[in-house]
């Protein structure tokens, strides 16, 4: 059996990977941590058949866990990595502390000093279904963003074919109210929320602008697209993304072509699906599921492509995603728990 620790478990994320791995049959939950509600059941929090005791993470022996699960802030994540990697554990972070490769970058976007810059050249960006092999051998893996998921699958195929090249990328996408975390705050409030759809961080203000600009210039192998513009939006919904990518339709290349090569590139995989010609990809496709929906849509009279994509923003977007990379760590199917 795995031995699987959850740092930070009471946030949707953290709670999300502790539900994943309390069911899945290759893994034994060792510990659980919390700051606020230490001394708590998982059952006392949620509704679920759990009855873990969250413990301070001054209390549990890192050593005790194959693998640590790190559902923390940013700037908190490092140093329980660094701690977790001497003790022996391989660490999977679900926060954002290294999924960009160079130190001055995230000290820009996230306004804090990297806590070890020293670990960001080895962290592997755990996107399962285009890093499988360096995620095979990793010790440390960098969860990717949610959004970035989502947008990030829906682009590989084109960018890896080298049909991006000095493009503009527009990503609109659409979020779930869980992505904005399970504090307290006026925005997310169900009387603010509901009935409404409000636009924020436009342009290249969102910090996973960062995240994505990066893995679109590692994936265009060669030439990386010109330019990324993002627009998200909260949506009335509890959870679920959904991203609508605009980019030019590569030149001589029809419909079918790109479907085929979208085909070829994930008619094995798992948890990619790519829908039939004038199906739509919609929440429904993915909530609940550690899927990513991908529907494709071409308008060669404006010379455009429209990408569809829709992930569970819990599940493929953060827990599922990396619990589908332990998967692949430790060599077991990679479709198990999930």
């Amino acid at each position: 059996m795995i031995r699987a620790g959850v740092i930070g478990a009471t946030g949707y994320t953290g709670f999300e990977t502790v539900q994943l791995l309390a069911r899945h049959p290759a893994v034994e939950l060792a510990f659980v941590t919390a700051r606020s509600d230490a001394g708590k059941r998982v059952s006392d929090l949620y509704p679920v058949p759990v009855d873990l005791v969250f413990q301070r993470l001054e209390e549990v022996r890192l050593a005790d866990a194959d693998v640590l699960f790190l559902a923390l802030p940013h700037a908190a994540a490092a140093d329980v990595a660094v701690e977790a990697l001497a003790a022996g554990c391989r660490v999977i972070d679900l926060s954002a502390d290294f999924r960009l490769r160079d130190a001055d970058r995230y000290a820009a976007w996230y306004d804090h000093t990297h806590p070890a810059p020293h670990l960001l050249s080895e962290a592997v960006y755990g996107l399962t279904e285009w890093a499988r092999d360096e995620v095979r051998h990793a010790r440390l893996v960098a969860n990717p963003g949610c959004y970035p998921t989502s947008i990030l699958l829906a682009l590989a195929p084109l960018l890896h074919a080298g049909l991006l090249q000095g493009a503009t990328i527009i990503a609109d996408s659409k979020s779930g109210v869980s992505g904005a975390g399970r504090q307290a705050r006026i925005g997310s409030l169900f009387a603010e929320v509901s009935e409404n759809l409000k636009p924020y961080s436009i342009g290249r203000r969102h910090r996973h602008v960062a995240e994505i600009e990066q893995e679109l210039a590692a994936l265009a192998r060669m030439a990386a697209p010109a330019g990324f513009i993002f627009s998200p939006h909260l949506l009335p919904v509890t959870r679920g993304i959904l991203s609508t990518i605009y980019v030019p339709l590569p030149e001589s290349w029809s419909a079918a072509a790109l479907r085929t090569l979208y085909q070829e590139r994930y008619g094995g995989e798992p948890f990619v699906w790519l829908l039939h010609e004038g199906e739509h990809a919609t929440l429904a496709h993915t909530v609940r599921t550690n899927r990513c929906a991908i529907s494709l849509h071409s308008v060669p009279e404006q010379g455009q492509l429209i990408i569809v994509s829709t992930i569970d923003n819990l599940l493929k977007g953060a827990a599922g995603q990396a619990v589908q990379n332990m998967n692949v760590m430790f060599s077991i199917e990679e479709t198990l728990g999930l």
